[in-house]
């Protein structure tokens, strides 16, 4: 597994838009901010979790700190295209990731007890499977990003489209379709920065009436379709 410089440190806030708020924030951003060179890139999420779910029943706890691992891929993925194992945590309102890029196959081998390598980035993935023992796949997430960035500073805001989960067939190369997590036209903001919110954008949220809230992906899909979806616990099967 290769291990550039793959550590991020920020503030990430979110806010639930419905499709009216989306086309205000979108006029507003004119000007100031830029899309990406990628435009609407699909995004899949795969999380691995304990038998029992450990890592998301802690998580919707709303602790002060917090950790998931994922396996992230743009678009569908081969067993030769790159994807990257993800390490996030959330401490005291700060998430930090680390991630090394990999491929489908060779991430299987790491969660099969293989360890990654003698980086610090593979060594924290090495540990942080050994400490929570069996982890296997639990929730794949997708969604439709547009990823928006300031020219001159170092705001950056993504718009998730379509956010939609499957809890088995959970594999990367399988397809990128999946059952609801939000409404119809409804997104997913999330603004990320180092420091402050820049005032301009505090009033564009005003004027919008864009408040910020809490929302997982992965909570909301064990809440739907793992933990209370289904007969006895058992998950809901997605069958297209």
């Amino acid at each position: 597994m290769t291990e550039p410089i793959a550590v991020m440190k920020r503030y990430e806030l979110k806010y639930l838009l419905d499709g009216p708020q989306t086309a205000f924030l979108l006029d507003r951003l004119k000007g100031r901010m830029e899309l990406d060179e990628y435009g609407r890139t699909s995004i899949a999420s795969l999380y691995y979790d304990t038998p029992d779910y450990r890592l998301i029943r802690a998580s919707i706890e709303k602790p002060s700190f917090k950790e998931k691992i994922r396996l992230r891929s743009y678009g569908l993925a081969t067993d030769w295209s790159p994807v990257f194992l993800e390490l996030k945590r959330k401490a005291e309102g700060v998430v930090y990731k680390r991630r090394v890029q990999t491929t489908a196959p060779r991430a299987a081998r790491f969660f099969a007890g293989e360890d990654l390598g003698c980086g610090q980035i593979s060594r924290e993935l090495n540990y942080f499977r050994d400490f929570y023992g069996e982890l296997r796949p639990a929730c794949l997430i997708i969604y439709d990003r547009e990823a928006y960035f300031e020219p001159d500073g170092g705001l950056r805001l993504t718009i998730d489209y379509n956010p939609r989960c499957r809890v088995d067939r959970l594999s990367l190369t399988h397809s990128m379709a999946g059952m609801p997590l939000r409404p119809a036209g409804n997104t997913i903001l999330e603004i990320k920065v180092q420091d402050a919110m820049p005032l301009w954008l505090t009033r564009v949220l005003d004027e919008g009436r864009i408040r910020k809230g809490s929302f997982s992906k992965y909570g909301e899909a064990y809440a739907r379709y793992i933990l209370n979806a289904a007969p006895a616990g058992r998950p809901a099967r997605f069958a297209a």
